[in-house]
């Protein structure tokens, strides 16, 4: 059918407003697993330091006779570790016009893109500090050593396979060197997974949280316990995912994380890991010169990754991603 004779349509018209929604969607992730779930510290300092102490190893010898004068045993030191702070920032810069004309979704629009630059630097601190392939430097910038730094000297299972050129777990506990990944990649496997927790448990440490990426997730869902999907009539629903994992040693909270590397699995005990900020530095706005008919505002932090003991974490490496 069509309209009547010269009846006046939208199609035509002139001064119609604009149907635009007051509402603005986002879909990027801003979860940062790693950073929620570690501790906050306060750094004073560019080199923040902490200890770590060791006990004597166990002696199943330990039998004295009667009467004994006793003779002191070596004391064994405390060892101090630290890692630099580093500096990350973001910046949101605005013209006078924007700033003046009316908009749909945000009342002032430099807060809202320093809101968003502030989502920004959150997401790259998360990725720096679990999937930067860097270790502790004083330079121009100055380098945090991250977890690929500091984890997997003593509890990191990579590929040693013949083919390829094998993979290496770092070669100190103090963020100055990083692992080694191997050319090829295996699957990752609950024999594998298994074999670092056992590591962990040996040498002290508890992992409480499992992080791998999008692939690595759903293979987790695998696992013995889960090899196949489970129904739920009552409420209709079909369970296909592993949330938490009963290990042997303990109950483990499992998450995908957006922003590691995807070949990594990690086994980490969270209370033995710290974000330090430096005094007053903790994801701070600073208003920039103006320059010209715009207004700057840099969203920046200086902070710097505690790891307080190694050997309480591991990880699951040079794994399949895809």
């Amino acid at each position: 059918m069509a309209a009547p004779t010269n009846t006046f349509t939208a199609a035509t018209a002139v001064g119609n407003r604009e149907d635009l929604s007051d509402m603005i969607y986002r879909i990027d992730p801003t979860d940062t697993p790693f950073m929620s779930g570690a501790e906050r510290e306060k750094a004073t300092a560019v080199y923040h330091e902490w200890q770590t102490q060791a006990l004597a190893a166990a002696n199943n010898a330990n039998a004295q006779v009667e009467g004994d004068t006793p003779t002191a045993v070596a004391v064994t030191p405390t060892v101090r570790l630290g890692n630099y702070t580093q500096i990350s920032y973001k910046v949101a810069s605005v013209s006078g016009t924007q700033q003046a004309v009316e908009h749909a979704g945000r009342d002032n629009e430099l807060a809202y893109q320093e809101m968003l630059k502030g989502l920004e630097l959150k997401r790259d601190m998360e990725a720096v500090l679990t999937s930067a392939a860097q270790v502790k430097s004083s330079g121009s910038p100055r380098n945090t050593g991250t977890l690929l730094s500091w984890v997997g000297l003593s509890n990191g299972v990579a590929n040693t396979g013949s083919s390829g050129t094998a993979g290496a777990n770092p070669t100190t506990a103090d963020g100055t060197t990083q692992r080694v990944d191997a050319t090829n990649v295996i699957a990752f496997t609950e024999s594998r997974f298994k074999q670092t927790l056992n590591s962990c448990w040996t040498n002290g440490g508890k992992p409480d949280l499992v992080m791998v990426g999008a692939f690595n997730k759903q293979q987790f869902s695998t696992f013995t316990g889960r090899a196949t999907t489970t129904q739920d009539t009552k409420s209709k629903r079909i369970v296909a995912s592993v949330d938490f994992y009963e290990s042997d040693f303990g109950k483990l909270k499992v998450v995908g994380n957006r922003f590691q590397r995807p070949r990594d699995a990690w086994a980490l005990q969270m209370d033995m890991f710290a974000v330090a900020f430096l005094n007053g530095r903790n994801m701070i706005s600073i208003p920039l010169a103006k320059l010209g008919d715009s207004d700057q505002r840099e969203v920046l932090s200086e902070y710097t990754l505690v790891v307080r003991n190694e050997k309480s974490s591991g990880g699951v490496f040079d794994n399949t991603s895809s």
